[in-house]
């Protein structure tokens, strides 16, 4: 089904249209890349692994799932205000620098702290400091680009390189060394990105004009409401996979560096898809990318969830990484961009953040882990599946694409 007029602006987003020159000397390119390296190669020693420290503390899913859900809880308001206070004081290259800086003396605790209590405070205020960061330098490096954005995958490119080569570098040294040194290994990337960011250099923030239409005004509309439904169930839906999928593959004997290489093949899988989604666009409605994602999403859990013991099936549900995560926070970035129109979009993406990775992030972190020690592995795959229908009734059935100048369907 041809894409319409605002289908077509997608393209843009994602560079379907190439940059008529490469990036200027005096685009910062390369330290820019370097922060985004860091930054996702603390993600991918962190995500992977840090479940695994956990267990091996002795704690139960559930507190695991509650430590874990930090980051999601602090990304439904940390944005905001981290944003806020960079509009007020107009200074966002001094806040990633002093956040990257705090960061790493408080992640640094974490080697000491044994108890629930002293873990659930640390993490919370490290995360605290986290979401300031990759939101401010999203925005320096669109600036820095300016009419260039299509050059933005340049870039971002080695936030991918950095979480592989994270996961699997500290998938080997966990097969030698006891859990904990997780913890020692975040740390570099950690130091990474304080040294990164003192290089990045600021650049003046443009003049925001509100819009005519009110964001409420905006909200209330029932397709609007169904996006962003569908997109909360759809993060829920990966809350079992982000917290347990490493202690899961563990207990049913899969080493560190297996684990790590099912790690690296999603990511790999979900780059492959970023790659090819411009054209993807050009050919299909942003509804039915979305509704494809989604479907994807509710096989990939159930064959994770009962087909375990079969690395086949494993690297399969990987591979589905693709279109649960690429296709779908694509094509949702790309809607976003539809459902709220001019001066409206940048407000309409914070919205989307604390709604999927906020909201949906919490609620399936807190989730997984209260059905994962009540109902076990399984149901709580079953149940991940369960948020993606969800998200694939929400999207079919309400409205996505009634409106023609919205281009979502």
């Amino acid at each position: 089904m041809p894409a319409d007029t605002g289908s077509r602006d997608a393209c843009d987003v994602f560079g379907a249209r190439p940059p008529e020159n490469e990036a200027t000397p005096s685009f910062p390119y390369r330290r820019l890349s370097s922060y985004y390296f860091f930054y996702f190669a603390f993600v991918g020693a962190c995500t992977p692994y840090f479940g695994l420290y956990l267990k091996s503390l002795g704690f139960s899913p559930w507190r695991i799932g509650v430590l874990l859900s930090q980051m999601q809880l602090m990304r439904l308001f940390g944005p905001y205000f981290w944003g806020a206070l960079s509009d007020r004081i107009g200074r966002r290259i001094s806040i990633v620098r002093t956040t990257g800086f705090l960061s790493l003396p408080i992640f640094s605790c974490l080697l000491f702290a044994r108890s629930f209590e002293s873990l659930l405070f640390l993490l919370a205020l490290h995360s605290f400091f986290w979401v300031a960061a990759l939101p401010l330098v999203e925005t320096l490096t669109f600036e820095h680009l300016r009419e260039r954005a299509a050059d933005y995958g340049k870039v971002r490119l080695w936030g991918s390189v950095g979480f592989i080569a994270a996961v699997m570098s500290l998938g080997g040294l966990l097969d030698r060394f006891p859990a904990s040194s997780a913890l020692w290994a975040c740390l570099l990337p950690l130091a990474g990105i304080f040294l990164s960011a003192l290089t990045i250099p600021d650049s003046p923030a443009r003049p925001v004009i509100d819009a005519a239409l009110p964001v409420a005004d905006i909200l209330r509309r029932p397709r609007v409401v169904a996006f962003f439904a569908a997109v909360f169930a759809m993060t829920a839906a990966h809350g079992p996979l982000n917290v347990f999928y490493s202690i899961f593959l563990a207990a049913h004997g899969y080493g560190a560096v297996e684990i790590g290489a099912l790690w690296t093949l999603g990511v790999l899988a979900e780059i492959a898809f970023f790659f090819f989604m411009p054209r993807l666009v050009r050919r299909y409605r942003l509804r039915a990318i979305l509704l494809s994602s989604f479907s994807a999403a509710f096989i990939r859990f159930i064959m994770i969830g009962f087909g375990v013991e079969s690395p086949v099936i494993l690297i399969a549900a990987q591979l589905l990484h693709g279109l649960t995560f690429g296709a779908f926070h694509a094509a949702s970035i790309a809607s976003v961009g539809t459902l709220f129109p001019g001066k409206t979009r940048s407000r309409g993406q914070a919205l989307y953040a604390s709604a999927s990775f906020g909201a949906g992030g919490l609620t399936g972190s807190l989730v997984s882990g209260w059905s994962w020690g009540s109902f076990g592995p399984s149901a709580t795959f079953a149940a991940a599946s369960a948020f993606a229908a969800f998200a694939f009734i929400a999207v079919g059935l309400g409205g996505l694409g009634e409106s023609r100048d919205h281009g979502v369907a």
